[in-house]
């Protein structure tokens, strides 16, 4: 697969708290960073997205007394999982994980920022109504075809996916360098959404022997 200028690598939620030893880690989340740097330098366009929650989110299970993290409670925009605390706007686990090095990245879309609602997804709110300004951003640089990378699989990952290709992007994910969240029936749930949008899977390797 023949990577265009006219691409864009989005590298979703690269933070500490994903990674391992992180307060919501994701297995082996560090592994994909090496392969994601090392594809970022063929695309002329990347965007980065970081988790940003203020401390009191109402996705954090603290919030919620009785409840415990991966419960899933109602919300006004309909079921939501409840999280340990993570992804504190300003704290450590905030940051993008150390090693992560795309210094050419324009721009670094944060999410989740607004306490009453959370946001998987780069280009809307889990309200599913309240876009984030992604989409006009990318559709300003005349991108039509959006790459998407990193943690995790089942959540972030795979709603930016479903909403870029709503958005009326061509959506391709880089499977081998996703790593999922792996709650029960969420990476099943991932594929056969990933299926029914006919999203078509890419490697690394494949990209990387294709540019």
């Amino acid at each position: 697969m023949q990577i265009k200028q006219d691409d864009l690598l989005l590298v979703v939620d690269l933070q500490r708290d994903f990674c391992p030893g992180g307060a919501l880690a994701v297995t082996q989340g560090d592994a994909v960073i090496q392969p994601i740097n090392q594809l970022a330098t063929r695309f002329e366009h990347v965007v980065l997205t970081q988790d940003w929650h203020p401390a009191d989110h109402l996705s954090f299970a603290s919030q919620h007394p009785g409840r415990h993290p991966y419960d899933t409670i109602e919300m006004s925009y309909g079921p939501q999982t409840l999280w340990p605390d993570h992804c504190i706007q300003g704290s450590r686990g905030a940051e993008f994980h150390p090693a992560l090095h795309i210094p050419h990245a324009s721009l670094i879309l944060r999410k989740g920022v607004h306490r009453e609602v959370d946001s998987y997804s780069a280009f809307y709110e889990n309200d599913h109504q309240t876009p984030t300004g992604l989409a006009g951003w990318v559709r300003d640089r005349g991108i039509r075809r959006v790459f998407v990378a990193g943690l995790a699989l089942d959540f972030c990952v795979r709603f930016t996916a479903a909403d870029g290709a709503g958005c009326g992007f061509q959506v391709v994910v880089i499977e081998d360098a996703c790593r999922p969240v792996n709650l029960p029936g969420s990476v099943e749930a991932t594929h056969k959404q990933f299926r029914s949008l006919g999203l078509k899977p890419a490697t690394v390797a494949q990209l990387l022997a294709g540019s």
